[in-house]
Order: C-alpha cells, then sequence, then structure tokens
C-alpha cells in the first residue's frame, strides 16, 4: 500500500462520475460545466481557459450531429466545415465552441508513391455560421489513401451527410460508438500496414522511459481507461462569438484573443503529456494545417502501438460503453470498432473478454503508476485545477472511474474492493489517493535490444515442377489438389482431408464365425457441393462474384482474420472446414433446393452452418432427412454479408464468426464495407441420424450462401 501525503478530507470511495448520464464519460473530460474552463493542451503545456458563452450550469444537450460534406476523402471536402447541429433540437442547441459539445475530426493522409504520412484537421463550425478564419486547402497528392477519425466532447456524436462518400462507420447498425466514428479507415491501414511491411515506412521505435520501462502507447495497460483508442488531437480556436477557425500558428496571430477547444483522450495524455516527462516521442507526422509543423495522430499512435507494444496488449474489450449494443455485448461492435483503430478482429466474445482486461489493468497500471508517483506529483493536472491537484492525483481519479461500477466494474468481475481510494478537498478536487496492490512489492530493472528485420514481399511457388504465381493456387501433391496461399509472410499449402469418419468397434465370434461390432466416430465436416465463387486475391478482385454484382470476399483479409483455406474451425462446439477453394473458385453454395448428404456421428443434436446473404438479410425453408426416411423442416436465416454497408443488426440466431476490414470489388477497389461470416444452428430430433439437408428452393430476398456445414 502507498499513500501520497493528504490534506485533511475526507475519503471517496466512489468515482467522480456518480450520478452519471447513460454513457460513461472519460476523466479527461469536463463534464457538467459546473467548472467554466476548456482544456488546451498545446505543445505539452496546460492552460485553463475560460468558457466563452454561458457560465451556467444548466444542463447541456450531449446528443450532437456532425454533418459530413460531399466528397470527403478529397481536398476540397477536407478544407470544407463540418457542421454541428443538435441531434435532437429539443434537448437544446449544439455548439462547438461549448467545451462539453466540441467534436472534432483529424485526417491522416498515406501518399503510396512517396510512402509518406501527413495530417491534417477539418473543421468544425456550428450549423449555419462561417469559421473564423477559412481553413486551408490541403495539397493531397494523386492516389493518396486518406482516413479520417472523429472525437466528441459529450455522449453520441452522430454521422450526417457524406457517409457513403467517405465510407464512414458511426457504431453498428443503429448502435453509435458514442464518442467516436471514422471514415475509410480500414483502407487505410491496409495500405499504410503493406507499406511497413515492405520496409517502405519505418515505424519509430518505441524506447526506454526514464522510470525504467518501455515507454507507454495506446496499448499499453499503464495508459488506457475505460474506452481505450477514442478521439482525437485536433485542437480548434475560437473567437468570442463562437466562431472556429483551424489551429496554426498563422490563425493564432490572427486570433490573439480565441481560446483554444481540444478533445481530451489517452491520445493526448499520451502525446503532449507522459511522452515529454517520461522521456518518450510518439510518432509525428507533418501537419498541412499548420504548415507542415510534425503532430501525433491516432493514426499513428495505433500503427506504432501495433509494431511496439510487447504482451500483454489492451485491445478494446466487449464490456467498453462504446462497443456495446442496448447494454449487451456486441462481437459485431466491438470488431466494427477494432478495425477502425488497426486492432486484431476479435473471433468471439472470449477474445475481449473484459474479465482479463481489468486483470491486466490492475496488474500493470497499479505498479507503473507508483513507480512515477514522485516524478507525476511534481506535474500539474491536465485540466488545471479542475478535478486533481496534480497529474499524479488526476491519473489516479481516471484509474479509479475505470475500475469502478460506472466504468468496466472491474471491482465487480473481480469481486474485489477498488484498490484506489481518493481523498478530495471541499470543492471535490482530489489531493490524495491510496494504492493497494497485492503483494506490494516493487522492482527495477534495465536493459536494452535491438532487432533488425525486412518485410516480406511475395514470392512465387514451385511444387513437385508445378509453377504457383504469388504462391497463391493448386498444386498436385500424392494425387491430391491442395491450395498453396501466402500471407503475413508464410507460404502455407492444405491439402483436403479425408472427407469420410473413422471409428473403432469391437466384436465377439464362435467358431469360425466372425463378430460384429458397433463403434463411434468424429466424421469430419460435411463436403459443400460449392457453385458460387465469393472470394478473390486482392491481386485479382474480379475472379469471384459473391452478390451477383461483382463484389466479394477477400482472401488474404479472410486468412487475416484466421480463416485459412482448409483449416478446421471449432465454433459453439461445432467443428467446421473452411473451404480449401483457391481464389476464384467455387467456395460457397448458393442455395437453391440442393440435396446435400451428411456425415453425420449418432447422437448429434445440432445441425450448424457457415455462411451470410447477400442483398439480405435472407431466409429459406429447407429439410433435413433421416436415415429414418423421416423429414424435419427448418428454416435457414442468414444476416447479409455486411449488415447492410454497417446499418443493421445480425438477425436472431446469427453469431458473428469473424468480420474482415473490407470487401473487393470488381474494379479492383477495396471497400470498407465489413464482411462478416455468420454461424447459424438447428436443434436436431434426439435419438434419429442425418442423412441429407435439402437446402432453401428459394429466399424471401437476396442470396443465401454457405461455406460449411457441422454437427454436433
Amino acid at each position: 500500500m502507498l499513500t501520497k501525503p493528504r490534506v485533511p478530507s475526507s475519503p471517496l470511495e466512489t468515482s467522480m462520475y456518480s450520478p452519471r448520464q447513460r454513457r460513461r464519460r472519460s476523466p479527461l473530460l469536463l463534464v457538467g460545466l459546473s467548472v467554466p474552463v476548456v482544456l488546451a493542451l498545446i505543445a505539452g503545456a496546460v492552460f485553463v481557459l475560460p468558457y466563452i458563452r454561458s457560465h451556467a450550469a444548466a444542463a447541456i444537450n450531449p446528443n450532437c450531429s456532425l454533418r459530413i460534406p460531399k466528397n470527403p476523402l478529397t481536398a476540397q471536402g477536407l478544407a470544407t466545415p463540418y457542421q454541428l447541429a443538435a441531434t435532437d433540437a429539443g434537448q437544446g442547441a449544439c455548439n462547438e465552441a461549448n467545451a462539453g459539445q466540441s467534436a472534432f475530426v483529424q485526417a491522416v493522409i498515406f501518399d503510396p508513391a512517396t510512402n509518406t504520412i501527413s495530417a491534417y484537421e477539418p473543421l468544425v463550425v456550428d450549423k449555419g455560421t462561417q469559421p473564423a478564419i477559412a481553413p486551408v486547402v490541403p495539397q493531397i497528392p494523386q492516389g493518396a489513401i486518406v482516413g479520417l477519425w472523429f472525437g466528441f466532447n459529450g455522449t453520441i456524436l452522430h454521422l450526417r451527410g457524406d457517409v457513403n462518400g467517405g465510407q464512414c462507420v458511426n457504431g453498428l447498425g443503429g448502435s453509435d460508438f458514442g464518442q467516436f466514428a471514422y471514415c475509410n479507415a480500414p483502407q487505410f491501414f491496409q495500405a499504410v500496414n503493406a507499406a511497413i511491411q515492405a520496409n517502405k515506412i519505418k515505424v519509430p521505435v518505441l524506447g526506454m522511459a526514464n522510470d525504467g520501462q518501455p515507454c507507454p502507447t495506446t496499448r499499453s495497460f499503464g495508459l488506457v481507461d475505460m474506452d481505450q483508442s477514442d478521439n482525437v488531437q485536433s485542437q480548434y480556436l475560437a473567437n468570442a462569438n463562437g466562431q472556429t477557425a483551424q489551429m496554426s500558428t498563422a490563425n493564432q496571430g490572427n486570433l490573439p484573443n480565441a481560446t483554444t477547444l481540444g478533445n481530451p483522450s489517452d491520445n493526448a495524455l499520451l502525446s503532449r503529456i507522459e511522452d515529454p516527462i517520461l522521456g518518450c516521442q510518439s510518432w509525428q507526422v507533418p501537419d498541412l494545417a499548420n504548415a507542415g509543423a510534425m503532430t501525433a495522430t491516432l493514426a499513428t499512435d495505433e500503427l506504432q502501438a501495433a509494431a511496439n507494444q510487447a504482451a500483454p496488449i489492451a485491445l478494446v474489450p466487449s464490456a467498453d460503453e462504446m462497443v456495446l449494443v442496448n447494454n449487451n455485448a456486441s462481437l459485431a461492435k466491438v470488431n466494427a470498432y477494432r478495425i477502425g483503430v488497426n486492432q486484431m478482429p476479435a473471433a468471439t466474445l472470449n477474445d475481449a473478454n473484459t474479465t482479463a482486461y481489468c486483470k491486466n489493468l490492475i496488474s500493470i497500471s497499479l505498479p507503473r503508476l507508483q513507480l512515477d508517483m514522485q516524478t507525476f506529483q511534481k506535474q500539474p493536472s491536465p485540466d488545471g485545477g479542475a478535478t486533481a491537484n496534480s497529474l499524479f492525483t488526476f491519473l489516479a481519479n481516471r484509474l479509479n472511474a475505470t475500475l469502478g461500477a460506472n466504468g468496466l466494474n472491474c471491482i465487480g468481475l473481480l469481486n474485489i474492493q477498488n484498490p484506489v481510494t481518493l481523498t478530495t478537498d471541499g470543492n471535490g478536487v482530489v489531493t490524495a489517493a491510496t494504492l493497494t496492490i497485492a503483494n506490494t512489492g516493487t522492482g527495477t530493472g534495465t536493459g536494452t535490444g535491438t532487432g533488425t528485420g525486412t518485410g516480406a514481399t511475395v514470392p512465387n511457388c514451385n511444387v513437385n515442377g508445378t509453377a504457383v504465381a504469388g504462391c497463391m493456387g493448386t498444386a498436385t501433391i500424392n494425387g491430391q489438389t491442395c491450395t498453396v496461399a501466402f500471407a503475413n509472410g508464410t507460404v502455407t499449402v492444405t491439402c483436403p482431408n479425408n472427407p469420410t469418419g473413422t471409428g473403432t468397434g469391437t466384436g465377439t465370434g464362435t467358431g469360425t464365425g466372425t463378430g460384429t461390432g458397433t463403434g463411434t466416430g468424429t466424421p469430419n465436416p460435411t463436403m459443400v457441393p460449392f457453385d458460387n465463387a465469393g472470394i478473390s486475391s486482392d491481386a485479382n478482385m474480379a475472379v469471384a462474384n459473391f452478390d451477383t454484382a461483382g463484389f466479394s470476399y477477400s482472401a488474404q483479409a479472410l486468412r487475416n482474420a484466421g480463416l485459412t483455406p482448409g483449416k478446421k474451425i471449432v465454433f459453439n462446439g461445432v467443428t467446421f472446414v473452411w473451404p480449401s477453394s483457391a481464389a476464384g473458385t467455387p467456395d460457397n453454395v448458393m442455395a437453391q433446393g440442393q440435396v446435400i448428404p451428411v456425415t453425420a456421428a449418432m447422437g448429434a443434436r445440432t445441425l450448424a452452418f457457415l455462411g451470410s446473404s447477400s442483398f439480405g438479410p435472407s431466409m429459406g425453408n429447407g429439410t433435413i432427412t433421416y436415415t429414418d426416411g423421416s423429414t424435419q423442416a427448418f428454416t435457414l436465416a442468414f444476416s447479409d454479408w455486411t449488415l447492410n454497408g454497417g446499418r443493421s443488426m445480425p438477425l436472431n440466431g446469427n453469431q458473428v464468426v469473424t468480420t474482415t476490414p473490407y470487401r473487393n470489388a470488381p474494379n479492383g477497389v477495396q471497400l470498407g464495407q465489413m464482411p462478416n461470416v455468420f454461424y447459424t444452428s438447428v436443434a436436431l430430433q434426439q435419438g434419429k441420424t442425418v442423412k441429407s439437408v435439402t437446402m432453401p428452393a428459394h429466399a424471401n430476398q437476396g442470396q443465401l450462401h454457405v461455406f460449411s456445414i457441422g454437427m454436433k
């Protein structure tokens, strides 16, 4: 147990955010606005600024909408101000200059011709108003890839306008993330990651902090809070009339009395506060809105974390309120969020387990905060003293809230008392914190290491004299047609499994007769008679046509998500085999009344399918035939493969097996609608053995597609 020296006051056992609104707020935000300040973080310094409108503590409208201009990924679109307005005008107006309603946009641009990255901050203005100073029009190279990320100081930010032109993701269906959104992020990260793997972009190493520990990242358990990887470093200037301008040296000179609006977040805490104090450096790129001055961004923070963060790695957990749907965990929404910040999608909700996340938070964040306590005590609170009297008490307050019932509820999941106890003065400012650390002890260690590596280029393969260009195709090995695939620097050769089940049996006999016996076996999943090519290679997108409109899944994206050709997949206890087909060859069956023989084990109680629908959701009636001649009617239903461009929720009975960041278009463009593969199942009649499945002859709309069938 380690206690900071206290001033006489009362202990505080709960966080400063109770009671709270429906959605949690990060401790970096000034909620309630009872304290009339605006947080400004400039070049590592902290300024407390007056709220430029009303100082009244009246409730403000926490839910605002942001209208995206036309063609938001172009230079002109970036320079066109975004317009902020109330989502529901009956709750009151929304004003960008109001610290509790400010929305922020950050663009990051990758030029594949020069392998360079730059930043730009599109401006947000109140609907119907003009900027204080017109935004700079950036110079965007031809062929550059632009990603956009949004941060919000209120509760729920809803995107309107040209969301399709920007390939924007606001959440899942009608369930918005809240304080975060993005446009074209998967395409941006895919291009940059490919350049990194090819050794065309060098990600800065983290180095060691002056406390002897590795420098923190946005995926460090010593840094993250209840809502990791949200919000951006963008800042704006506001004049006395509430008009806004981009933050730049030139604009500061032209608006000497302007206030600064900021979007408090893990990213700002990392790049503007903790890194300078700990002797670390975030990855910075030229800011096109500020004459090329260097700036950190959410995208480069995540890229640097992906390249350097050692295990355990903090990835968005299922209990993060921004990924809940009606207060329930949602794998699809977890993955929609993760893909937007360059994180590996979760295969199951267990892969985003919040209990494990909480254990890492406690085991890592508490000792790190203890280690840096004396250093952080000497630093001012980032909120100018509004909630805490030093950086140490600010971070302790933030950690207390994250672990508490109104945060990730780690105390409930782990059945513990909050290990961070706060003490406040008469104004509610945290002045002391006690950290209770299990098996209290301290340890220090030093060490350095260096390493070098090279990115993998796409090879060509030769298998038994057969040339396989790009190591993507098929070859004959021992009389079998095998699939050759290349991804993540590895060539994988997959040969089909024996399609029949095996079993063991015992028997007895007398004399010269023969005995008989019975045995049970575990058959391989049913072989599906594929008739539709729905998966294409990123190098040749036109060879597949999943939806009859020319669009298809990406073979590379599926492999990166764990669906390797020919691989056995266990989901909900059912073993499936992912199609071993080469890209551009039939890999799924499109339901049209086909009768599919089933390899079944006696006693199986569940028939299960992996698939999706195109132009869905789709459903149709099929038939299960048993070996005794009896039949069972069933309904096969699958959600639309892209959830209708992210506007729909998975159907009841559908579970997301995986989500990929993009789909392939026949013109060679990767589109960010994030196609999914779903699981659904049918309960079988007990005591019977399945002989065959008759697929639905018709769907109510669209097409039903099945990749694999399994039983348990």
